[in-house]
């Protein structure tokens, strides 16, 4: 970052606080001294000052001429730490999360508004059962029913030889090699939860600095002059006092899907016992069968009560907890899984275990149910969207859904994947459900119904891919001449020319997003329910499904390269995550992913990676009101590309009077290209038009190359000049010069501030902020005053 602007001529202190973007920056790269100093925060988030520049308020005349700069790191909130390099394996979770925020803008629509989040948290909570399901699948079904069962496999694998049914000791029967392999799924539910519990005491528990009620609906502030009072003004979603305090939910959603895990083991490992003895003599195992099932179908109903009954408080700053669902439904449903596994322990000396565990249609369920879900949210998203169409807003408004069905894919790839692999690791030569070959029977044949399809789905993609690259081809021709007429070339270079219009081309395809996305998600919907109707009305594998033939050979080449596709899309993402654990550079780029994926707050799926600004925009604003309160002095905030949405975020929570004595400088920023068209409700056209309005000035700096950064189409009203500048020249100049005598370098998304436009918009914003009177006249240091 450069060093800050030379400026006004009204006098009074200025301060410029600075937010990097995605990737992270150093503070020394962002004063642009190798020397600053830490002033306020900690080693996650901080604020830092030049060395010199640490007592600045106690020496108002040595910046006269120049605002004081301060930059806010918050890097290490999400790719500081190599550990959290595994938050990849959370991707469906934080996916899922995503379509909650997607909702369309539709004011008057309660009970519309409350039925999406309804369904998006239902969706997330398929998505614990399936991955404690495939958690059983392997540990359960793949390794304790079928290998343990299998004195071939087991003969390959001598640690398995204590629970073989060949050897006939304690752990040879069903029930206890159930028992004890439920350890597995149930050891992973815990983790999940000690992570959401640990990231929610570092994240959720920032305390905003907007925390009172402000009336019953808690929409409104009045707004007073010297008159008297004004009419209410209603408050943006993000200027609601509990947006980024969501430690209530949280803590609810962490419960019920806790215990939807525990109960989904105690599922697995009861259900086979008690269809056993629904078949046997002992009628006390019976009716213990019986009651054990009962106990689990009420714990379901619990966990869809927890789930279903209460939505994000943000209308004040709630405090509360649910101590009643926080403590005693995990509690139940892990002595639910405690007398399961003592139940399943019990001797049954006739129990063998053969072909595959009984409850496979589990798969089969939930992928109708998360199919159903995900329909009814395209119904409710389309009726919303039609109280408030707008032109720019993703798919129609149906970017919600389309992402909630990609979560329910990559869940349904990195399950399945596991499962394939266990399998094919445990069938040695064989392929598992081909012929009756191999050790053990294998995964249900869902999964591989469902690999199967990934061919098709990547056939499918193909298309658009080569009509957007044909586009894209176009579009950089048709741009040439104009991109000459710009620079005003006399002799043009051919090269030179190409490169630029490409790069224009290329950056414009960010606009294009949402048709691939709705086209991955509506082929992966109608295949995804092709792959569950040929599961259930065949029963077998798809290679053996369509008899002998052309078809069959097509089924078992599909069935093949879907397994090892789904199986390498599985290795990619666990090497991926090993990778960045060692390597800072692939850390970072993880990073960045979570920058933009993180931002939003846990409200469909607890166990997601935890959301960094919960802890960014309270410090943000109590950063901004307490400077402005003790020095009365003027104040930019400036952010680049996701520091300007936190930018943006910070200012709605700051109150009237503060919001009105500080100026917002954004630059590269996706505050409409990409949030304003998937988060319609809270960045669309009305949402930022608000903003234009209640801050005291605003300035948006882009480029035509910037593939994330685009204008926020704020237009002027009234007395006030629009929000965006002219488009950046990028490259500075089309050839070499006397003043530029080595090629300047196409920029893109980086380094707006080597444009000399920049320091001249960042100069005018600073003079039109007036200086007021503190409430404090006395000087104080940068750390007194965080």
């Amino acid at each position: 970052m450069s060093s800050a602007t030379p400026v006004p001529q009204n006098g009074g202190p200025a301060l410029e606080l600075l937010v990097h973007g995605v990737g992270g920056a150093t503070p020394q790269d962002m004063l642009g001294d190798p020397r600053t100093i830490r002033i306020s925060g900690d080693e996650k988030a901080a604020v830092f000052r030049r060395t010199d520049d640490e007592k600045a308020e106690s020496h108002p005349e040595r910046y006269e001429d120049r605002p004081v700069p301060e930059a806010y790191c918050w890097s290490n909130l999400t790719s500081g730490n190599s550990a959290r390099a595994l938050w990849l394996l959370l991707l469906p979770f934080m996916v899922a999360n995503l379509a909650h925020w997607m909702r369309p803008r539709a004011k008057g629509r309660r009970t519309t508004t409350r039925l999406y989040g309804v369904l998006v948290r239902l969706v997330a909570l398929s998505l614990t059962v399936l991955l404690t399901a495939a958690a059983c699948e392997v540990a359960l079904d793949l390794l304790a029913w079928q290998c343990a069962g299998s004195a071939e496999c087991t003969r390959e694998r001598s640690w398995l030889g204590f629970v073989s049914a060949a050897q006939g000791g304690w752990w040879s029967q069903p029930g206890r090699r159930l028992a004890l392999a439920s350890v597995v799924p149930a050891a992973l539910v815990g983790l999940l939860w000690y992570l959401s519990n640990r990231t929610w005491s570092a994240y959720e528990s920032q305390r905003p600095p907007t925390g009172e009620d402000i009336g019953e609906e808690g929409l409104e502030e009045i707004e007073e002059d010297a008159a008297g009072p004004k009419d209410p003004v209603v408050r943006p979603a993000l200027g609601r006092p509990g947006f980024w305090y969501g430690r209530r939910l949280v803590a609810r959603l962490r419960a019920a899907h806790t215990a939807a895990g525990f109960l989904t083991v105690a599922a697995a490992v009861a259900g086979a016992a008690a269809r056993h003895d629904r078949r046997g003599d002992d009628a006390l195992l019976e009716v213990c069968g019986w009651l054990l099932e009962t106990g689990l179908v009420i714990g379901l109903l619990g966990v869809l009560w927890v789930v279903v009954r209460r939505g994000r408080s943000e209308k004040k700053f709630d405090v509360r907890i649910d101590r009643a669902a926080v403590r005693w439904l995990p509690g139940a449903a892990l002595a639910v899984l405690a007398l399961s596994l003592l139940y399943a322990s019990w001797s049954r000396p006739g129990w063998a275990s053969t072909a595959t565990l009984p409850g496979d249609v589990t798969f089969r369920v939930i992928a109708l149910a998360q199919g159903a879900l995900v329909i009814a949210l395209g119904v409710v998203a389309w009726v919303l969207h039609r109280r408030a169409r707008h032109a720019r807003t993703a798919l129609y408004g149906l970017g919600g859904p389309a992402v909630a069905m990609l979560a329910c894919a990559l869940g349904g790839v990195m399950t399945g994947g596991v499962a394939q692999r266990v399998a094919d690791w445990l069938d040695g030569p064989g392929t598992p459900g081909m012929d009756g070959e191999g050790s053990i029977p294998g995964p249900p044949v869902l999964l591989s119904w469902q690999a199967s399809v990934i061919p098709l789905l990547l056939i499918v993609l193909f298309v658009p891919a080569v009509v957007l690259a044909v586009r894209t081809w176009r579009t950089a021709r048709g741009l040439g001449k104009g991109v000459e007429a710009e620079y005003e070339v006399g002799r043009p270079d051919e090269g030179r020319t190409r490169r630029i219009a490409g790069t224009r081309a290329r950056a414009a395809l960010t606009d294009a997003a949402p048709w691939i996305v709705g086209i991955v998600s509506g082929a992966t919907l109608l295949l995804g329910a092709g792959a569950v109707a040929g599961a259930w009305a065949s029963g077998d594998v798809p290679g053996e499904a369509f008899g002998d033939g052309f078809a069959q050979s097509v089924a078992e080449a599909a069935q093949s390269a879907g397994s090892w596709l789904i199986g390498f899309g599985f290795i990619l993402f666990v090497t991926w995550g090993r990778r960045a654990y060692r390597d800072a550079s692939a850390r970072r780029t993880i990073g960045i992913l979570w920058d933009v994926g993180t931002f939003w707050p846990r409200a469909a799926h607890p166990f997601a990676p935890p959301c960094y600004a919960e802890r960014a925009v309270p410090d943000l604003t109590w950063r901004m009101c307490t400077w402005t309160a003790r020095t009365g002095g003027r104040l930019v905030i400036s952010g680049h590309s996701q520091g300007s949405v936190l930018a943006a975020a910070a200012v709605w929570q700051l109150p009237a009077a503060t919001r009105r004595r500080v100026a917002l400088l954004t630059y590269g920023s996706p505050l409409e290209r990409l949030y304003g068209r998937w988060f319609p409700a809270y960045f669309g056209p009305v949402a930022l038009a608000e903003l234009s309005g209640q801050v005291h000035t605003w300035r948006n700096l882009w480029r035509l190359t910037d593939p994330i950064g685009g204008p926020v189409r704020v237009p002027a009203d009234g007395a006030r000049p629009g929000v965006d500048c002219a488009a950046f020249k990028d490259p500075l100049v089309y050839g070499r010069s006397n003043l530029h005598p080595l090629p300047e370098p196409i920029l893109g998304h980086s380094e707006y501030q080597a444009d000399p436009e920049f320091e001249k918009e960042r100069r005018e914003l600073l003079d039109r902020l007036t200086p007021v009177v503190p409430r404090q006249t006395q000087g104080s240091s940068g750390r007194s005053s965080g």
